[in-house]
């Protein structure tokens, strides 16, 4: 539970902070001055949202008793229907066949990238912490 309850924060930490720092990038970069409140507070929510149940899902990686294939299955479908559900209600994606192809065809290649990188990662920690028990065996 407190895992659930930390990640949730990071998650929703991180999802404000998205979605401040592409504010900062539309003021700056755009030709918007000024933000229609409205449609700032749903992007808001709905950045916060995105950023905690990428966060919360990745729990299922810490079932060992699933293959790594399962896992991943599990957290692909979780998080791709919840935000092509959330993507469609905000609209940041039409809600259209169209609409539904363009944003798959760049989410799946975003998740694929970010997988890979998390996963290098995470068999590099093991492969240190390994190294660190074969040399206190020697």
């Amino acid at each position: 539970m407190k895992t659930l309850l930390f990640r949730s924060f990071v998650g929703i930490c991180f999802g404000a902070l998205v979605m401040v720092l592409t504010c900062f990038g539309v003021i700056a970069f755009g030709e918007v001055t000024a933000l229609d409140s409205g449609i700032f507070v749903k992007n808001a929510i709905g950045c916060i949202l995105c950023g905690w149940f990428f966060s919360t899902a990745t729990i299922f990686f810490e079932n060992e008793k699933w293959s790594l294939l399962s896992q991943t299955i599990l957290h692909f479908l979780t998080v791709s229907i919840l935000y092509f559900l959330l993507s469609f209600f905000v609209g940041w994606i039409p809600f259209s066949l169209k609409g539904l192809a363009i944003g798959m065809g760049i989410f799946i290649p975003f998740y694929m990238i970010i997988w890979t990188v998390f996963y290098l990662y995470f068999r590099f920690q093991v492969k240190i912490l390994n190294d660190g028990l074969d040399k206190r065996r020697n």
